[in-house]
């Protein structure tokens, strides 16, 4: 009789902690939310929200203070990108993201870190050149696209340099996965490991833009 007491006791366990798993909700009319949902942001604040799709279509219109935040990613191997073009973005490290800000009417330059998203200075003509050799750069969506690079294997001299035209939620958790897993100075294997992980899924999922560049 005790073991089925004890049995019993596990079983109401269980199900207790499975009643009190905690579900994603809708951050606007608190609708219980699936794994692959919505994001919204916010320009103003660039603040990131979990939204439903009724929501994501309701509060993304011209008139809303957000912005609806696609989900299609483009990888260009052909991106045309010099040392010294690199050089003179002045990035402190071989990853950063770049997107039209409509509040700041300009584009922002933002790596990773393990303080979070760092802002860097970033010269118009120097980006306007960079756009002139890549058309694609053009039709980057304000505040929810971003062109997002990764030079570390290509400094590394371990394979070639990485750039997509990703979804600014995309860029996000990148940053949120350098800033939860870095580990002293140089990160660890850990952290570099869920870096590689997270460029192949993306990799994976985008479509490749095999535009001619411009000379």
């Amino acid at each position: 009789m005790e073991i089925t007491q004890r049995n019993s006791s596990f079983a109401n366990l269980r199900r207790f902690i499975r009643q009190r798993v905690p579900v994603e909700r809708c951050e606007l009319c608190s609708a219980g939310l699936a794994t692959n949902h919505q994001h919204l942001i916010e320009p103003a604040s660039r603040k990131l929200l979990c939204a439903c799709d009724a929501c994501s279509i309701l509060f993304s219109n011209e008139e809303s203070k957000y912005r609806r935040v696609p989900k299609d990613v483009r990888s260009m191997p052909n991106f045309q990108l010099s040392e010294a073009q690199w050089e003179s973005l002045l990035i402190p490290i071989n990853m950063a993201f770049f997107f039209h800000s409509s509040p700041a009417n300009r584009i922002v330059a933002l790596y990773p870190s393990p303080a979070g998203a760092t802002e860097s200075l970033l010269t118009l003509g120097t980006w306007e050149e960079i756009a002139e050799q890549n058309p694609a750069l053009h039709e980057l969506r304000p505040d929810v696209e971003a062109l997002l690079v990764n030079r570390v294997r290509s400094a590394r001299q371990t394979g070639p340099a990485e750039y997509f035209i990703a979804p600014i939620d995309e860029c996000y958790k990148l940053t949120g996965l350098i800033r939860a897993r870095w580990r002293g100075l140089s990160g660890g294997a850990e952290v570099w490991e869920e870096i590689g992980r997270f460029f192949a899924e993306l990799k994976e999922r985008a479509i490749v833009v095999k535009e001619a560049p411009r000379a």
